[in-house]
């Protein structure tokens, strides 16, 4: 009997590490940009990917009027498709088509509304409050890496158990 106890009492301490980081181990959610100057929504798109828009910019409309009338919502100027450039930049798409390979989230692509740039992406999650994003053209190894910190609002948890409804990892 002590030697049951004693097994289900390892079992559930070796468990509970493991537990803890699925509620964490997920890349959907709110994350928060490197400088904190924007929020990204990463959630669930098409079949078995992930996609990220903005949902919040700390300075939502322009204050320098090199980069746009101020006072105005921030749109995607530099887009290279002319009839593009009077989307807002709140709400917009901003990675797409990701999708998980082993430990990396790969295969997708990233957009850059301030230079208008699409990029190759792939990112990875290093830990519950950190996700490593790579960007790049043709090769990996000719990009910047990016980290993002888990925003831990409210509305975070509620995009991450949505995903998990619907069997994302």
């Amino acid at each position: 009997m002590r030697f049951l106890l004693f097994i289900l009492a390892a079992m559930t301490l070796t468990a509970a590490p493991v537990l803890g980081a699925a509620e964490g181990g997920s890349i959907f959610g709110v994350w928060l940009t490197e400088g904190g100057a924007s929020k990204l929504e990463i959630a669930p798109c098409g079949d078995n990917k992930a996609c990220a828009r903005v949902i919040w910019i700390k300075n939502p409309t322009y204050v320098n009027g090199k980069d746009g009338p101020v006072g105005t919502e921030k749109i995607d100027r530099q887009n290279p498709d002319p009839s593009l450039r009077s989307r807002p930049i709140l709400g917009l798409q901003v990675m797409e088509g990701l999708t998980l390979e082993g430990e990396w989230w790969k295969n997708g692509s990233c957009y850059d509304p301030q230079t208008g740039r699409t990029y190759q992406c792939k990112m990875q999650l290093e830990s519950p409050t950190e996700l490593k994003l790579r960007g790049f053209i043709g090769f990996s190894l000719l990009g910047r890496s990016y980290t993002l910190t888990r925003d831990q609002s409210e509305s975070s948890r509620t995009v991450l158990n949505r995903a998990q409804r619907n069997g994302f990892p």
